[in-house]
Order: structure tokens, then sequence, then C-alpha cells
């Protein structure tokens, strides 16, 4: 079975069930031999705040050591992002070898009208999964209500209902109190539910549940003190009787300060996490879509946010920023109070209604007509598309205006795809490599085997809207082109791969066309042009080395146990005169680090770290080279950058949540590498579906993430992570394609120097110098900005011919 096949038997199942209750699931649930007995769960339901509650919780558990599941709903672009396990997205073949496991299952109950519905087989996939990873916990986010939803199959070791507030009146209750009661079921047995409810509904959850922990003012089990805004991060405080913690959370509002009270309380309920577990996974639980920030000229914020109640809290929150006017953009469900939404969103100037590619979404001419009652003097107009009406509401904001995209995540998702979407240049010289390009998208059989041919030419892969992409291929056509699209069905909203196939001068032409269309394609021209250097395409010059061409870095490790060479230059004298050494072979950036991250090496403490790399950048800091600092500590990469440093080089892809402010806080480049852990773990085994393709999509938010904090593209250098996390065969998949990572318009530096992947070609440790050089010129040549190598003078060599062949091609 193919995945496209997989997912649209997934999508093709009913929605909503004939009768209440978890019979179907706990049935399904027993088929797959009761996969959720084999681990912990933690159950979190609530109207408001429970995806961001589950977030935080995941994060924290996380950082306390344990192997973690987590399970939410809805997903922004993939069916597969509800189901994570350790921050990773399920694979393809994971999803893929459930639906082949369930399907006779599910086809014989079909049979007799008792199939599992779409939530509860995903329920299922997501409890197997958990199993199949062997984790620790599994986070689990309720999908409505409590006592009958599919999630409720499990018996929890911890639980919690957030906020409460008026939905699903139709399945819930006409009360806020008939609504906690449903929720409340979700109650432990010998442990308390933590809530954050209040007032009514507060009592309600207590004639349920009886024992129960809150979490709010004062007068709480856990006291919160939100103490506003800090830039793009809250200040919160929580205080219980046995401990207590002050951190910052990248998820504002006073709202999500008492979600991570909510959080903090469930974790430390399933294991013994300390202070800096607590704060540092709440500090890193960043959720896509909620009060998210994506541009401040105008500023740009997007929030899910889908009844009155969460609409008051991006209200407040919204509130702490300062701007002229409000371009709102607002699409919701049929099924929602839209006049209440309407009611406490802030008073907005301008309103561009719109409806999200859903069947249930509710339409734009509906929705305009309740924000021309509710505020009259604002001016009101249909958008359609909701990328349409972003476009529309961010050509009308002035610099100092506020676009807010609110009234479902669906809308949300449509909008944020102008961020996160992927435009990867494909290498394709073959046959061989045109097909599993085109399998890589999901493209069925048939149409592979007809398009195979016209693959060997640029190649761009994407990911669209089902509108966008029937656009895409309709346009590409009409050029003479070529455009293969996934065979997922169109459902859901859910998005598509497109395989885009042609000349230099179509792809030109299609850039020409795409200006100025609707349905959000009008930006597409752009990405198009830089993701194939084209006219208009590049960066802005900011004097960087890797600028003019491929930059050599030169390792500089002043520690005693690095792989390669270490405690040859760990005294600062001979780091200085290696140093000088190396800039006088062809260094452009010398890399100073003072902690292995080989596999098994042994955590440094800040304080031995900074005393081993500060004296030697202070000396080597004036010279004809640029000075990167190798370090996944943000107090390390701070004084190194006070001794004379310009570059933050961290391997653990932005894990110390201070290290992207700092980088923006100084304005210097910072390298982001993929790393599933560091130091890596020898035992680590990933699965991935195809390494380069799950390498971009892991980098997607981290880039994103360096992006919001104010840095610009060409600041943030990508770093595949050759050797963590990685087999060798997977290494050198990610060498030879490393062209592919030109996706995100941001510099990409490979290093591979002297690194295990060379012993699959029969290169020893103390063999493999030539096998770099070897790499380095294939590195070059394929468009890294950057490699990074223990022997400069060999490398530099490499890259030079490369250049001088280039040249002499031009």
């Amino acid at each position: 079975m193919e995945f496209h096949e997989a997912a649209n038997f997934l999508f093709d199942l009913r929605r909503y069930p004939p009768r209440p209750g978890v019979e179907a699931t706990q049935d399904l649930l027993a088929h797959l031999d009761d996969p959720q007995e084999t681990y912990r769960c933690v159950q979190i339901a609530g109207s408001n705040g429970k995806g961001s509650t589950a977030r935080m919780t995941e994060r924290v558990l996380r950082e306390a050591g344990l192997d973690v599941g987590l399970y939410t709903s809805p997903h922004l672009d993939d069916v597969r992002e509800r189901v994570r396990i350790n921050g990773r997205t399920l694979t393809e073949g994971a999803l893929t070898e459930y639906v082949e496991t369930v399907r006779p299952y599910v086809t014989d109950r079909a049979a007799a009208s008792e199939a599992p519905t779409f939530f509860e087989t995903l329920t299922g996939l997501a409890l197997w999964a958990f199993r199949r990873a062997d984790v620790d916990v599994a986070v689990l986010e309720v999908g409505i209500g409590g006592r009958h939803d599919a999630t409720s199959v499990v018996d929890p070791a911890a639980s919690a209902v957030t906020a409460v507030a008026l939905e699903h009146t139709d399945l819930l209750g006409d009360s806020v109190a008939e609504i906690a009661r449903d929720k409340a079921h979700v109650a432990p047995e010998d442990t308390p539910l933590v809530t954050g409810a209040t007032g009514d509904a507060l009592d309600a959850v207590r004639e349920v549940a009886g024992d129960v922990l809150t979490v709010g003012d004062g007068d709480s089990d856990v006291s919160i003190t939100y103490g506003g805004r800090e830039a793009l991060e809250g200040i919160v405080a929580i205080e219980a009787d046995e401990w207590a913690v002050d951190t910052h959370l990248p998820l504002l509002g006073e709202h999500q300060a008492r979600n991570a009270g909510v959080a903090a309380t469930l974790a430390r309920q399933v294991t013994d996490a300390d202070t800096a577990d607590i704060e540092r996974g709440l500090r890193n639980a960043h959720w896509p879509g909620r009060f998210e920030v994506m541009g401040q000229d105008p500023l740009v914020v997007l929030d899910g946010a889908h009844n009155p109640g969460g609409c008051r809290a991006l209200a407040d929150t919204l509130s702490t920023f300062e701007y002229d006017q409000l371009h709102l953009v607002v699409g919701t469900m049929s099924d929602k109070d839209h006049r209440g939404i309407a009611e406490a969103l802030p008073t907005p100037d301008h309103v561009v209604t719109a409806r999200p590619a859903l069947d249930r979404a509710e339409s734009a001419g509906v929705l305009a007509r309740t924000f021309e009652e509710v505020h009259p003097d604002a001016t009101v107009e249909t958008g359609g598309d909701v990328a349409d009406a972003h476009e529309t509401a961010v050509a009308a904001a002035g610099p100092d205006d506020c676009v807010l995209v609110t009234g479902s995540l669906y809308c949300v998702a449509e909008v944020r795809t102008a961020w996160t979407r992927p435009m990867v240049p494909k290498r394709v010289e073959s046959l061989e490599e045109s097909r599993e390009t085109l399998k890589a998208a999901n493209v069925g059989d048939p149409g592979t085997w007809r398009m195979r041919g016209k693959g060997v030419h640029r190649v761009l892969r994407t990911r669209v809207q089902p509108r966008q992409a029937q656009y895409l291929k309709e346009e590409m056509l009409s050029l003479g082109g070529e455009c293969a699209l996934s065979a997922l069905n169109q459902q859901d909203r859910e998005n598509v791969d497109a395989v885009l196939m042609g000349t230099l001068a179509q792809f030109k032409r299609l850039a020409g066309k795409l200006e100025g269309q609707h349905y959000g394609l009008a930006p597409f021209a752009d990405e198009v042009r830089d993701a194939l250097g084209i006219e208009g395409g590049g960066s802005d010059e900011r004097g960087y080395p890797w600028e003019d061409g491929t930059a050599v870095m030169g390792i500089l490790n002043v520690t005693p146990d690095s792989f390669h060479d270490g405690g040859e230059y760990d005294a600062t004298e001979a780091a200085v005169e290696r140093a000088m050494e190396m800039v006088a072979d062809g260094a452009d950036i010398v890399d100073v680090g003072g902690e292995s991250t080989r596999p098994g090496a042994d955590p440094v403490s800040v304080e031995e770290e900074i005393d081993r790399v500060v004296p030697v950048v202070e000396r080597i800091a004036d010279l004809d080279a640029t000075v990167s600092i190798d370090t996944r500590k943000a107090d390390v990469a701070r004084a190194a950058l006070d001794a004379g440093a310009d570059v933050l080089n961290d391997v653990s892809g932005l894990e110390d949540p201070e290290m992207r402010l700092l980088a923006a806080e100084r304005d210097v480049p910072v390298v982001v590498m993929h790393s599933i852990e560091t130091p890596v773990d020898p035992g680590t085994d990933i699965d991935y579906d195809d390494v380069v393709e799950d390498v971009i999509a892991d980098l997607t938010e981290r880039v994103l993430l360096a992006e919001k904090a104010g840095l610009d593209r060409e600041q943030i250098i990508v770093d595949p992570g050759l050797g963590f996390g990685k087999s060798p065969a997977e290494d050198f998949e990610l060498l030879g394609r490393v062209g592919e990572f030109d996706t995100f318009g941001c510099p990409v530096l490979v290093g591979h120097s002297h690194k295990s992947m060379f012993g699959e070609i029969d290169r020893g440790p103390d063999e493999r110098l030539q096998a770099t050089v070897a790499a380095t010129a294939l590195a070059a040549e394929r468009g890294a900005d950057i490699v990074r190598v223990h022997d400069v003078k060999e490398n530099a060599a490499a890259v030079r011919i490369v250049a001088a062949a280039d040249d002499t091609g031009e």
C-alpha cells in the first residue's frame, strides 16, 4: 500500500458517530491488542487552551528525560502532525503500516454500519504508534467534551480540564455547567483532576471529579502570576505548596500562563520534573497558530481562536501591542457563535471575511453581514479565499497597522503556508531520479509512469492548497511544462504535493503569470525565482564570507575529547597558533568549540566551556577571518560574542530558547543544525521516510523561529546535521542532495569532516582526509555555501577548483 492510499482510506471514513460512547474505539483497540495499556496517559480536555496545554505538558515531560507521544487535533498541513513522538511527526511509513493493519477490520465493521469514525481511527493510530515507539507517556488532547470522546478509552494517570465555555451545545449541553460536567469525566481514579475552570464550571467539575487541584489566582491550589509581555514572550510565575517556577513562555497571554500552570502540575503528577525541567520545557513549547507573530511592519498575528472565550483572550493579548489600525481577516466554521466571536474580538477598522476550504466552513457573505452589524464603523468586505483575504488586508495595512488572522485554526493554516511552504529544487538527471521524485510526492503509479520522462528538467517540489495546485498545473501545461499532483484526496483542506517540471524559460514565464493572481499565488512568483536563481532571485549582500561562493570554515576544537582532534589544541597558545595556520591556509571562518558533541560525549558546564573558548576568541578576533562560536548554550554564546565572535553555530537547532533571541539582539548569523539530540546517543534509531524531505520539514519550524525572533534568512544558516541521528547511508543521501536545502532561501552549511559516514567506503578513522576533500568538492559543486572541515589547506583547494570550473563554464 502506498501512503496516499492509506491517507485516502482515513479521509474517506465518516466524521460523526451514529451513537455516543467509546465502544467503537474500545473494539478497535482490542483488535490492536490494547496498545494504550503499555504506557501511562495524560488526558487534557477543555473548551480553550487544551492543545497548548498538551504541547506544554509534552515538552516538560521530554525535558525530564521521558519518551513522550503527543496526540492533538486538528492539523495545520499534514494529517501526520496529529501524532508526534518526541516532537517528531509520525512517518508516512508508520501511518501506512497502521492502515494496512486495521483496514480489514474497519471494512468488516463498515459492512455492519459500525465502522469507527475518522477521529476514532486516528485515536487508534496514535495509541498504536505510541506503543510501536515504546513511549513512556502519551499526552492526549480530547476532541469534543470528555465523557464520550474517543480518547476517554484510556485510564489516565493524570488529567486536566483547562477552561470551559459554551461550545458544541448540541452534544454537550446548553449551559457551561453541563459542558463542564461532561468534560470532567476525564478525571483519573487516583490523582486529583487539574483544572483552570472557575465559577459555575468549577463547581460542576467538582461534582463529577471530586478531588480537584485548581490553577489560577492566589486563592487556587496552584497560583499563577502573569507578568505581562517581554518582546514576544510572556513572563509567568507558578507557585504551589512544594514547588515554584519563574519562566518565560513563547505563547503570549494571561490565559497561556494559566495553561502553563496546568501543564506544569500535570507533569509533576506524572514524573519528578524539577524546576529546570519545567522552566526549559515551558519556554520551548512553541505551538503554531496560537497568537503567533509572523511579521512586524505591519504587525501580522495568527491566532486560531474559534469561540467568544478564545477571542476575548486574544483581544486581551493584542491590547499589549501598539498599532494604528486593525485589519481583521476572519474565517470560521458554520457551527460557531459568529456574533459572539465578532463582539469578543478587538474593534476593527477593516474586516475581510473569508471561507476556509472546508465543507463545514461558514460563507464569507454570512460572516460579513455579522461583522457589519456588530462593527458598523468598520469597512467590511468579502475576500472569498483565505489567502486572498490575507493579501487584501496586508495590501491595505500601513507599516504601523496590525493584520490579525483568526476565527479557526483552518483559517490560520491557509495563511500560515505562506511562511512554511517548501519550494525544493530537485536535481533530476535520469528517469530513475525522476520516478523517485514523483513517488516521494505521492503521485500515483499511472502518473509517475506517464510523467517520469518529463521530469529530467528543472524540477521544483512544493506543497500547496488543492485549488492552488490545480491552477499551477493548468498554467504549467499551458506553458508546455508539466505538473504532477499528489494522489491524496483533496478533503479537509489537506495540502497536496505538486512537482513542477519545465525548462528555465517556462519557469520564468510561470513566475510572470503568477504575479497578481488570486488564491494566494502572487507570492509564489518570487518563491519560484528564488528557488531557481532566476530574475529577481537572491538575497541582499551583508558582507558575509559565504556570499561570494563556498566559504571554508575551519574547525578549532579547544577540547580534550573531540572525535578527530581532541586534546591537540586545548591549550590557548596551541589553539591560537592553529587558528593562524588555518587562516593562512584559506579559512574564511574559524569555528571555536569548547564542548564535544560526538556520540557518548559528557556534557560540559557553562563555566568550564566559557573558560575554554573565551581566551581563544579574544586572541583570534583580529585575524582576517570571521570567528564562529560552536556552542548549544546561550550563556556561552553571549560570552563569546562579547569576546569578539561574529557567528553562532548551534548544533542543537536552537534548543536553548535564548539562542535565537541572542542572535537577533546582536544581529549576528546563527547556524541552525538538524539534530535529534545533542550529544547523540549511539543507540538512537530514527525512522525517516525520505531523510532529505524529513530533515527539511523538521528544520522549517526552526528556521521560522529564528526569523520570528528578528533575523533575516540571509543570517540563518541551515545545517542538515550529517552524523547526528542519521545512518551513514542517510548522510550520503543528504550530501548528494544538499542543493535541495536551497528551499529555505538561507545559506547552507555541510559538516562532514572525517565523520564515520566514510566507513561506508572502507575508510577508517585515520584514513578519511581524501574522502573529506572529495565530499567537500561535491558539496561545493552542489551549492553548499559553507563547508566545515578540519584540514583547511586541502579542502580550500577543492573549493577553489570547483569555483574555477564554474567560472570557466560561464
